[in-house]
């Protein structure tokens, strides 16, 4: 576990050193395309000019609404980071939880990072009193609701439908610029790091693009090599993930109660395998079938469903 703030330096020190020019604190205030030039201006009066661009910031960034990126899902998350003390961290060391909650598709999770404890919510946006509400319950069950936060949180993840645009003309988008976010466990960073190498490369062919019988073939290719690499997985992880809010418990009891599926959690959790995988399983197409013949679950009250696994 890190904190995204080590991560987003570290991230940054290594462009650096590669030979990025770094502009701290400098936000894109206006996008301009005119044959092949894209012309970017700033906040502090800069103008540029580039012959390709990646934008790769945010969701809700100008880039994205440049390039019209839509979505298929919209969730509010809502995290806090709070200290523990010496005797909590060691309890904690080694160890997260993934709760399943009240709201249909909602989860909360506790992260340990030392003597920090980062904690949240997800669900779908449209209710935030009652994710406000099942907040502030599971941090108090977890113990975590007594010391002041140290950060207080929320924010949007927008999950991108398949035939959202990628680029237009010289201007790509990667990671949640894209919108390319696990439409189930909400995650976007492996997203981010496998799509921002893509449109890296996709970028340096643009450079050389004479015309636009040249640019919109290589924008064309991007879009495709996402959609192998990761729209295969977003599927999956869509088809999962309503499966899971259509019946929590069925999938509750696969993982915990089947020794295959929870190793292939345990896998997807460390890395070594992909949802797309988990769902290609007979196991987990059978599972999709049968939820599709079951009445949708009613939400419940408190989170009566949790999960806890060792890191």
């Amino acid at each position: 576990m890190v904190y995204r703030s080590e991560l987003d330096a570290a991230l940054t020190e290594a462009a650096a050193a590669a030979g990025a020019t770094v502009r701290d604190s400098t936000a894109l205030t206006t996008l301009e395309q005119e044959s092949r030039t894209v012309t970017v201006k700033t906040n502090r009066g800069d103008t540029l000019r580039a012959r390709a661009v990646v934008g790769a910031d945010g969701s809700a960034g100008r880039v994205a609404r440049y390039v019209g990126v839509q979505c298929a899902q919209v969730d509010l998350a809502l995290e806090a980071e709070v200290p523990v003390d010496e005797r909590t961290a060691d309890r904690w060391r080694g160890r997260v939880l993934m709760e399943w909650g009240p709201l249909p598709g909602s989860f909360g999770w506790v992260f340990p990072k030392g003597d920090v404890r980062t904690a949240g919510v997800v669900a779908a946006r449209g209710n935030p009193t009652a994710l406000r509400a099942y907040k502030e319950d599971f941090l108090t069950r977890q113990g975590l609701n007594g010391p002041r936060p140290l950060h207080d949180t929320g924010h949007l993840t927008r999950c991108r439908r398949p035939d959202s645009p990628l680029a237009r003309g010289r201007v790509l988008v990667a990671g949640d610029a894209a919108a390319l976010v696990d439409h189930w466990s909400r995650e976007g960073i492996s997203y981010a790091l496998r799509s921002g190498d893509l449109a890296g490369h996709a970028a340096a062919r643009l450079v050389t693009a004479a015309d636009e019988a040249e640019e919109t073939p290589t924008a064309d290719h991007y879009g495709r090599q996402v959609d192998d690499v990761l729209g295969v997985e977003m599927r999956a992880s869509g088809a999962l993930m309503n499966l899971f809010a259509r019946n929590p418990g069925l999938v509750h009891t696969a993982l915990t109660r089947l020794p295959p599926a929870w190793r292939r959690l345990d896998a997807y959790i460390a890395g070594r395998t992909s949802v797309a995988g988990i769902m290609a399983t007979p196991m987990a197409r059978s599972a999709t079938a049968l939820a599709t013949r079951l009445p949708r679950a009613r939400e419940s009250a408190p989170p009566a469903i949790r999960s806890t696994t060792e890191a």
